[in-house]
């Protein structure tokens, strides 16, 4: 392997050759290895071999100083010579060649071969010993010089094949606009070759994307949505921008990346949804025959791409179902998104569902926002509540059903999706459509497959494998030892009517799991509702038997009764309903609807 001298050995050979026509003296350079680099006259057929003994080279390059050698064979170093004063150099000077560090890579050495070459080394010593190390440090400084170059070639090269290798397409430009870089990803999306972009002034090439205005501002932007056209054909990308400064925050070019808007909403939805789509039949949990009948059909028909209505009440599952539907289908590795539209106001529901663009209304994000039914491309799209919908919004949707696209608030572009939509609704939409607050298309459109969610009353066969589970699994999330419910709590869970469903059975669980002290939860830990409306019913049925049949409540009484007792508890404000809704594990939206259908108010007592 070549030294590092040998590296500059013709830059070596030039300054040799000044030097000797400067001075009229021979000049020789030689590395650490004391293999000659450079040579004059005599010396320069011996370029290439090394010194056979070099005794002054050696001890100058040792220890990092010069020598001078005033008469050869009789200076301390020569002392060990073999030539015995002999030497065939009369004088010399040996300067060490440095490099950073002052590590000495090398000697340069000012040598006479004849007397009048000895008298004039003499007599102006101090001057030559000056040049003779100011060249010693041009050749060190090409060295390192050529090393930095080399350093920076690989430097170049690696960060090259990093760009290369990322899955992003990059492109940066330098202070004019001029494309500098231009990486392989950017070549496969964009479909044109680095060589022919490179150069190009970047404005020319891609004018609507805004990389010039964090040139001029010297501001950046992350994971922007971007739409331009290129070459005729229209992209649609998420960027990142970054300026580019010099040392003195000079502002010297832009870096940016880009990468495929549908691939990025993939990728998130991957990470967001990982759990989720887990999620399928075996987590419905349930044993009865209504039960296993309702799993079975949506089963059947996960692997279509029809529409799906899933109709049931509040709290029994029906997004528990969507999602099972989802994974077992087959684009059950792509997005599954949900919304609920009763819980979201009509304004902030358009864009929600849509998406806007930037500038569509105030305090819309800079850039827009893609909606939920963009994002959803590819996968299942779950509108919980789809009766709450405006009429307005449902013919956005009818839209989105038959053409397969839409359009973003505020914008006038319009965008392909592929979307399964699943909906659900605890409302009679047969009945909403004759009066007209449903559109009728709409229904059919969604209704393609209906699928129709049991309540929890009708598969009491549920209920104590329910209450199992959920207490097993709120006990380990609390580091609790409760091992289940007495048998009298569990009486009284089999009584209650749970116009709440399952969200209001997990909800009581939580709530018991929470007040319990001992290893089994008691009929005193439950929710004072559960066990007051038990205890009136208990009283009906130890009424004359008579009398029994005509004083059995019935189940919207029940009904009425526990959301008055919850609103009764909770409180008639806004946090109150909310309250009581979480308490009876149903929506806002619900006991809202609840409250007009039965015309309670804040004065009732709940007697009836």
């Amino acid at each position: 392997m070549a030294s590092r001298l040998q590296q500059v050995r013709e830059k070596g050979q030039k300054v040799a050759e000044v030097i000797a026509t400067v001075l009229n003296m021979d000049v020789e350079i030689v590395d650490v290895d004391l293999v000659r680099v450079a040579g004059t006259g005599q010396i320069r057929n011996d370029v290439g071999s090394r010194l056979r003994r070099g005794l002054v080279n050696k001890h100058v390059i040792k220890h990092g100083k010069p020598v001078f050698i005033r008469d050869s064979g009789h200076h301390d170093i020569c002392v060990s010579c073999p030539l015995e004063g002999h030497c065939y150099y009369r004088a010399s000077i040996v300067y060490p060649i440095k490099v950073e560090h002052n590590e000495v890579i090398g000697a340069m050495s000012l040598i006479a071969f004849t007397e009048e070459q000895k008298k004039t080394l003499s007599e102006n010593s101090n001057n030559h010993l000056e040049f003779i190390g100011r060249m010693a440090e041009l050749v060190g400084s090409k060295v390192a010089e050529r090393e930095m170059v080399a350093e920076k070639i690989v430097i170049v090269n690696q960060l090259q094949a990093l760009v290369d290798s990322v899955h992003e397409g990059v492109v940066a430009l330098n202070q004019e606009g001029v494309i500098t870089h231009f990486n392989r990803s950017a070549e496969k999306m964009l479909g044109i070759k680095k060589k022919e972009i490179i150069g190009q002034h970047f404005k020319q090439m891609m004018p609507s994307v805004p990389l010039l205005e964090v040139m001029h501002q010297g501001k950046g932007f992350s994971a922007r949505e971007v739409t331009f056209t290129f070459m005729k054909k229209q992209y649609h990308v998420v960027s990142t921008a970054k300026p580019i400064k010099s040392e003195d925050k000079r502002i010297v070019g832009v870096v940016a990346t880009f990468r495929d808007f549908s691939e990025t909403q993939q990728l998130a939805y991957q990470i967001v949804n990982k759990q989720q789509q887990n999620m399928g039949f075996n987590n419905i949990i349930g044993q009865s025959k209504s039960i296993q009948r309702t799993k079975e059909k949506a089963q059947k028909i996960a692997g279509s791409n029809s529409t799906i209505l899933i109709v049931g009440e509040s709290g029994t599952g029906k997004e528990l179902f969507a999602r099972a539907i989802h994974s077992a289908s087959p684009h059950g590795h792509k997005p599954f998104v949900a919304i609920n539209c009763g819980a979201i106001p009509e304004p902030l529901l358009e864009s929600e569902l849509f998406g806007y663009e930037e500038g569509a209304f105030t305090g819309a994000k800079k850039g827009g926002k893609p909606g939920k039914v963009e994002l959803a491309s590819g996968g299942t799209l779950f509108l919980d509540e789809i009766g709450n919908m405006s009429l307005y919004l449902q013919a956005k949707l009818l839209r989105v059903l038959q053409e397969k696209q839409i359009e973003r608030v505020g914008g006038t572009e319009v965008i392909p999706v592929d979307i399964r939509i699943i909906g659900a609704t605890n409302n009679d939409l047969q009945a909403m459509v004759r009066n007209g607050q449903f559109r009728e298309d709409l229904y059919y459109r969604l209704s393609v497959i209906p699928l129709e969610i049991p309540p929890l009353r009708e598969r009491k066969d549920d209920i104590i494998l329910l209450l199992d589970y959920f207490s097993k699994r709120y006990s380990k999330l609390m580091d609790k030892k409760i091992r289940g419910l007495t048998h009298s709590a569990q009486g009284i869970c089999l009584k209650y009517a749970w116009p709440g469903n399952v969200r209001e059975l997990v909800n009581a669980i939580e709530y018991a799991i929470n007040i319990e002290d001992g290893t089994h939860i008691t009929p005193e830990s439950l929710p004072p509702r559960i066990r007051e409306s038990t205890n009136k019913r208990e009283m009906f049925e130890k009424s004359t038997p008579s009398n029994r049949e005509n004083k059995l409540p019935t189940l919207a009484e029940l009904e009425r009764e526990a959301i008055l007792r919850a609103l009764e508890e909770y409180g008639w404000t806004e946090e109150g309903k909310q309250q009581a809704a979480d308490a009876l594990g149903i929506s806002r939206a619900t006991i809202y609807r609840k409250v007009q259908k039965y015309h309670l108010s804040e004065k009732q007592n709940g007697s009836h």
